[in-house]
C-alpha cells in the first residue's frame, strides 16, 4: 500500500472542526467566568448583610440599621444582575449545573420572608445566620460544578484555586457572625465556640489549596493584605477561652469593623483571581486561533522536551490531574457534608421541638458517643427517617 503525499482528503474539514470546537469551547469558559463574577458579588453582598443583620439583631435593633437598609438594597441589585445574566447565558454545560443554579434560586426566594423577621426581630440571631448560610452555600455550590465543563488543566486548576477562596472567604464570613453574635451578647456558649474553632480551621484548609494553585503575586498579596491581623488573633482568643467584658458592645463593633476589613480585602483579592481567569482564557482563546496539520518536526514529543523523557512528562501531568481532582472531589464532598448535617438538623428541629443550636449539639453528642463522624449520625438519621416515628416533646 503506498502512502500519498500530504493530507488524505478530509483532513482540512477535520482541522477546521478541531478549530471550531476549540473556539466554542474557550468562548463557553468566558461566558461561564462572567457567570462566577456575578455568583462572586452576590455572595459578598449577601455576606454584608448577614453580618448587618446579626448585629442588629444582637443588640435589639440599636445598632447597623442603616447598615442592613443599605446591604439589603445592594443584595437586590446584584440578584438583579445575576438574574439577567443567567437569561442571557446559552445553555449550561449539563444538567447537574442547572439544578444547583435552581436550587439556589429556589433558597433565595425565602429572602423575603427572613427580612420581615429580622426587621420585626422574629427570628434569633444564630437562625438568622442559619438561612442566610443555607442561601450562601446553595450559590457557591455553583461554581464547582462549572469545573466539570472544563477539560483544559491550567484553567481547571484556577477555578479550584477560585473557589477555595470563595469558600473560604465564606468560612471567615461566618466566623464575623458568630463573633458578633457572641460579643454582643457577651457571652460565648460551648457550642458557639466550637462553631467559631470549626471554621477558623476550614478557611485554614480551603486558604492552603487556594495558595498552592495560585502565583506568587497572588501569594504575597495574600500574606500582606489577607491574613488576620494581631487584634483579630487576640480577640479570637477571648472568644474561645474567656467570657467578654461588658462595654455596651464597642468590642463586637470593634470584632465586626476588622472582620469586615479583612473580608474586603479578600473580595479585592477575588476579584484579581477573577480578572487572571478571564485573562487566561482570553490568551487560550488567541492562541487557539490557528489549528495547521503539524509539521514532522513537531510530529515527535520528544522534539519539545530534548532534555526530558517523555515518560516523566506523562506521570507528572497525570499526577497534576490527579491532584486536581482530589482536591475538587474533597472540596465538593465538605459542601454536601454540610448539607447533610443540615438536613438532619431539620429534622430534629421538627420532629423534637428543638432550635437550630440544639439540633446541632445533639448530632455532636451522638457523634461522640458513639465515636463517629457528625455527617455519618446524620446520615444514619436521614436513613431511617421514613421508618422512626418520632414522639414530639410534650
Amino acid at each position: 500500500m503506498t502512502l500519498m503525499a500530504g493530507s488524505p482528503p478530509g483532513a482540512t474539514e477535520w482541522f477546521q472542526r478541531a478549530k471550531q470546537m476549540r473556539q466554542l469551547q474557550l468562548s463557553k469558559l468566558a461566558q461561564l467566568g462572567e457567570l462566577v463574577n456575578g455568583i462572586s458579588r452576590l455572595v459578598h453582598m449577601l455576606q454584608c448583610e448577614r453580618g448587618a443583620s446579626n448585629v442588629w439583631l444582637c443588640s435589639q435593633g440599636q445598632l447597623y440599621a442603616p447598615e442592613c437598609k443599605a446591604s439589603r438594597a445592594l443584595v437586590d441589585e446584584n440578584l438583579t444582575a445575576l438574574h439577567r445574566m443567567l437569561n442571557q447565558q446559552s445553555p449550561m454545560p449539563g444538567s447537574a449545573v442547572c439544578e444547583r443554579i435552581a436550587s439556589a434560586l429556589l433558597s433565595l426566594e425565602g429572602l423575603i420572608a427572613l427580612r420581615d423577621g429580622v426587621s420585626g426581630q422574629h427570628i434569633a440571631a444564630p437562625m438568622a445566620m442559619e438561612h442566610y448560610s443555607r442561601m450562601l452555600r446553595q450559590l457557591l455550590s455553583i461554581v464547582p460544578q462549572l469545573n466539570d465543563s472544563i477539560d483544559d488543566p491550567q484553567i481547571a486548576g484556577r477555578f479550584v484555586a477560585l473557589y477555595s477562596l470563595m469558600q473560604g472567604k465564606e468560612l471567615v464570613g461566618q466566623e464575623r457572625a458568630l463573633g458578633a453574635i457572641g460579643f454582643t451578647q457577651g457571652f460565648f456558649s460551648d457550642d458557639t465556640r466550637q462553631k467559631l474553632v470549626d471554621r477558623i480551621d476550614g478557611q485554614q484548609a480551603c486558604f492552603e489549596v487556594f495558595l498552592s494553585r495560585s502565583g506568587d503575586d497572588i501569594r504575597q498579596t495574600f500574606t500582606l493584605n489577607c491574613q488576620p491581623c494581631l487584634e483579630t488573633e487576640q480577640l479570637r482568643r477571648v472568644a474561645c477561652t474567656r467570657q467578654p467584658a461588658a462595654d455596651n458592645g464597642q468590642t463586637a463593633l470593634n470584632w465586626f469593623a476588622l472582620q469586615t476589613a479583612r473580608l474586603e480585602h479578600l473580595r479585592t483579592l477575588e476579584e484579581m483571581v477573577i480578572a487572571d481567569l478571564m485573562v487566561a482564557v482570553d490568551a487560550r482563546i488567541h492562541s487557539d486561533d490557528d489549528v495547521t496539520p503539524a509539521g514532522d518536526e513537531h510530529d515527535d514529543p520528544l522534539v519539545r522536551y530534548p532534555d526530558k523523557p517523555l515518560l516523566p512528562l506523562v506521570r507528572q501531568q497525570a499526577r497534576e490531574i490527579e491532584l486536581l481532582s482530589r482536591q475538587l472531589a474533597s472540596l465538593r464532598d465538605t459542601l454536601e457534608e454540610r448539607k447533610t448535617i443540615d438536613k438532619a438538623k431539620s429534622v430534629l428541629m421538627t420532629h423534637q421541638n428543638m432550635n437550630e443550636e440544639q439540633a446541632w449539639y445533639a448530632l455532636r453528642k451522638m457523634a461522640m458517643d458513639k465515636n463517629q463522624r457528625m455527617v455519618d449520625i446524620a446520615r444514619a438519621l436521614l436513613t431511617v427517617k421514613t421508618l422512626w416515628q418520632i414522639t414530639p416533646k410534650e
